[in-house]
Parts: structure tokens; C-alpha cells; sequence
């Protein structure tokens, strides 16, 4: 399942959590349960994550190709 049809490159916004704030993500991998990538902004900027889908706030950008 990809609802927001990511692609490697795109920027996603990632809502805040209790140990983090909202932020932006660049997309790595693109997996059926979550993505992989690094924080681009904020305190965890350069931070390797996976967040799950159900933490996307939204699209910030699309990669160009």
C-alpha cells in the first residue's frame, strides 16, 4: 500500500510525536507498510527513519524526473 504514490526523492511532511516534532522526511525506499529515508529538518535532521504511512501529514514535494 502506497496511498500518497511516494517515489524516492520526494520530501513528505511527518506529524510531530511525543519525542519529536512535525518535520520534513526525504523518501529512500518506498515499502507495502512505511517508507525509509532521513529527516531533512528539525532537531532529527539527518536521522535515518521508517516511519509508517499513518504519520504523513502530507506531500511537502515531489522528486523531479
Amino acid at each position: 500500500m502506497n496511498p500518497f504514490n511516494l517515489t524516492t526523492d520526494d520530501v513528505v511532511v511527518i506529524a510531530a510525536g511525543d519525542e519529536w516534532p512535525e518535520h520534513l522526511f526525504r523518501v529512500s525506499e518506498v515499502h507495502e507498510d512505511c517508507i525509509t529515508g532521513l529527516a531533512i529538518t528539525g532537531p532529527l535532521a539527518g536521522v535515518y527513519g521508517e516511519p509508517d504511512y499513518n504519520l504523513i501529514v502530507s506531500v511537502h514535494s515531489r522528486a523531479k524526473g
